[in-house]
């Protein structure tokens, strides 16, 4: 997609000097354990408690820089003890998500909201010790870091959608936090169009690692929606769209973002990145046999991914900080890579502002039954497809597929220029659209995505089949 300059000239803005203070700051609480807020000892300046309200002020900060642009929120509940033996919460106890919510431009699409996140709460080896030291300058000082400096870039912008940057707390114990908000979004109607949960985002330095990649990122994605009934399971299997829920999308949406602004390369190409960050797709809901923060937001329906370092480093995750037989444990702040850090912030300050500014996606995306099954015009698609409310004037749709095989979307055109490219048929009748190419979705996975004037993307949409009349016709 073209550059937006505005965009380009925020993301110049992100600093690996200001997240290394945040870092450190959120390190200097000394122990960042949920658990700790129900503790009367702490000493002054320590505690989950300190970093919630230092966060909290972070966002004021901003919001007083930008006259006001930011709504800072608390989102304060009392957690019910866990049950069975393994319960990780053992009394009520208090969690607070913070929150700043940046109100998109334009009023017809303000509804619209894309949100970032990251957990603010850290432990060491033990769950419950909450005076230890536990500075989790990676899990996840580092998240939180990226969506304080999305906040911080982004409210020098105007953009027409909604934008919430979050830091939630409880992950260590459960994902208590985010499915308290996720929760909590689904009851007041938010219409979140994608979630981006950074977690271990730290780009861990340890010397003499050979594996880490610090131009490479994972984006984990779900790929059939958590909240799917067992028939809605079985069409995403029956069609083939294991791989296309709304989260894999986004996924996709992402990576074709980071092909303008973070210098990823284009499909197939062999070329490799000699600066930036690429993306990579991980079909899978999350690493292997673990989970995180998005998985909130995709049990209550919202599209969510996760962000995650090439490569872990477990001497510095959820250990206690030791040197032991000559080896250094402990999630500290010398073995995060800021400025890897930063190219993640960039890639997710990019992915909010491009898609708050693109229109959005296309509803009723379908395929029609056609007049006769049996016939030659099988070979023929038709898809159709209405605008969304609040949909601008100037919006154009383009059409997207990939064969069966293949992870990400290959081709991308106009749907009027395919159209007349292949003899096909396409019509515009108010909010209705229609086109017709001589393709066969035997071959290929489609999708339709909505574009502005200025060649902000939307997240691309399947077509699902229309459903048929009372005799299959």
């Amino acid at each position: 997609m073209p550059v937006d300059p505005a965009i380009q000239r925020a993301l110049a803005q992100i600093a690996p000097a200001h997240i290394q203070h945040t870092i450190a700051t959120l390190v200097s609480f000394r122990n960042r354990s949920t658990l700790s807020s129900m503790d009367k000892d702490l000493p002054p300046g320590t505690g989950v408690t300190a970093a919630a309200d230092w966060i909290a002020s972070q966002f004021q900060q901003i919001s007083d820089a930008c006259h006001g642009c930011l709504e800072v929120k608390r989102d304060t509940f009392t957690q019910a003890p866990g049950t069975g033996p393994n319960a990780r919460i053992t009394q009520p106890t208090t969690l607070t998500n913070v929150y700043a919510i940046l109100r998109g431009s334009d009023p017809s699409q303000a509804g619209r909201m894309l949100l970032v996140t990251g957990h603010y709460d850290s432990r060491d080896s033990s769950n419950f010790d909450t005076h230890g030291e536990a500075p989790g300058a990676n899990d996840d000082a580092s998240g939180t870091a990226v969506s304080l400096e999305c906040a911080r870039v982004l409210s020098k912008i105007k953009v027409p959608a909604t934008l919430v940057f979050v830091a939630v707390a409880g992950e260590e114990q459960g994902l208590y936090g985010s499915r308290h908000l996720a929760e909590l979004a689904k009851q007041d109607n938010w219409d979140l169009e994608g979630v981006l949960n950074n977690d271990i985002v730290g780009g861990n330095n340890t010397p003499g690692g050979k594996f880490q990649d610090f131009h490479a990122v994972r984006i984990f994605s779900e790929p059939i929606p958590a909240n799917a009934s067992p028939e809605e399971i079985r069409r995403y299997l029956a069609l083939g769209y294991d791989s296309d829920s709304p989260s894999r999308e986004l996924a996709r949406a992402i990576v074709d973002v980071a092909r303008t602004y973070t210098g990823a390369p284009a499909p197939y190409s062999d070329r490799p990145i000699a600066s930036g960050l690429e993306p990579v797709l991980e079909f899978r809901l999350d690493r292997f046999m673990r989970g995180g923060d998005h998985s909130s937001f995709n049990h209550e329906g919202f599209a969510a991914v996760r962000f995650t370092e090439w490569r872990e480093d477990f001497n510095h995750q959820h250990q206690n900080v030791r040197v032991e037989d000559g080896v250094q444990y402990g999630d500290l702040l010398k073995y995060d890579n800021f400025d890897y850090i930063g190219r993640v912030a960039r890639l997710n300050a990019a992915t909010m502002a491009s898609l708050a500014s693109a229109p959005p996606p296309p509803v009723n995306v379908q395929y029609p039954p056609p007049a006769r099954v049996f016939n030659n015009s099988i070979n023929n698609t038709e898809i159709v497809w209405d605008a969304a409310p609040g949909t601008p004037a100037d919006t154009h749709y383009e059409i997207v597929w990939r064969p069966t095989a293949a992870p990400d979307w290959t081709r991308s055109i106009s749907a009027e220029r395919l159209a007349s490219a292949t003899d096909g048929k396409y019509s515009a009748s108010g909010n209705h659209y229609a086109i017709t190419i001589p393709v066969s979705k035997d071959n290929v996975i489609f999708g339709v995505r909505a574009v502005d004037a200025k060649g902000h993307r939307s997240p691309a949409v399947v077509p699902w089949p229309a459903p048929r009349g009372p005799r299959g016709e």
